[in-house]
């Protein structure tokens, strides 16, 4: 490679090393604040103190008082989250075992279902108490159940499900 040849080759670096130095310059100089004694980035607000903010208190009505005034239709309605594991018939179980006349019935009793571990080890009847503390999250009163459902959380809810399976069990 001939001297003509170098010094063009050099003479590109230069340029371009040249025009980088540039390019950085310029976006310095937009874009940087130039220390901190000069400008402030942010504004500071004043928050005056107030007195703290009481938390309205709300007073769940007692299931049972729910239960006397549940509608069996929308526990229907309720139910229909419920269907896709459970039948209503005498002896359909399903993936879940069948809730015919499930209100006094003992726990873990349907005939030809086969029961978790976890529920065969639980004492007792399904009252209506004892249902409505499982609808609302089922994983917490039975720890390590194969029930996938995530529960109920409106008591109102759980009062009209339990209404329409009392009413399902005659």
């Amino acid at each position: 490679m001939g001297t003509m040849a170098w010094t063009k080759v050099i003479g590109a670096a230069c340029g371009s090393l040249l025009g980088l130095l540039l390019i950085q310059w310029v976006a310095e100089e937009m874009y940087h604040s130039h220390g901190d004694s000069h400008q402030k980035v942010a504004y500071l607000l004043e928050i005056e103190e107030e007195a703290p903010i009481e938390k309205a208190v709300v007073e769940e009505i007692p299931f049972i008082e729910l239960l006397a005034s549940a509608d069996a239709s929308k526990g229907k309605k309720v139910f229909g989250k419920c269907k896709a594991c459970h039948k209503l018939g005498d002896g359909e179980n399903g993936t879940g075992p069948h809730l015919y006349q499930i209100i006094n019935r003992q726990i873990a009793s349907a005939a030809g279902f086969k029961y978790s571990s976890s529920f065969n080890g639980l004492q007792g009847e399904w009252s209506e108490d004892e249902l409505n503390l499982f609808l609302k999250k089922p994983s917490t009163y039975v720890p390590g159940t194969a029930m996938s459902f995530a529960g109920l959380g409106k008591v109102a809810d759980r009062a009209n499900l339990v209404a329409y399976l009392a009413e399902n069990s005659n």
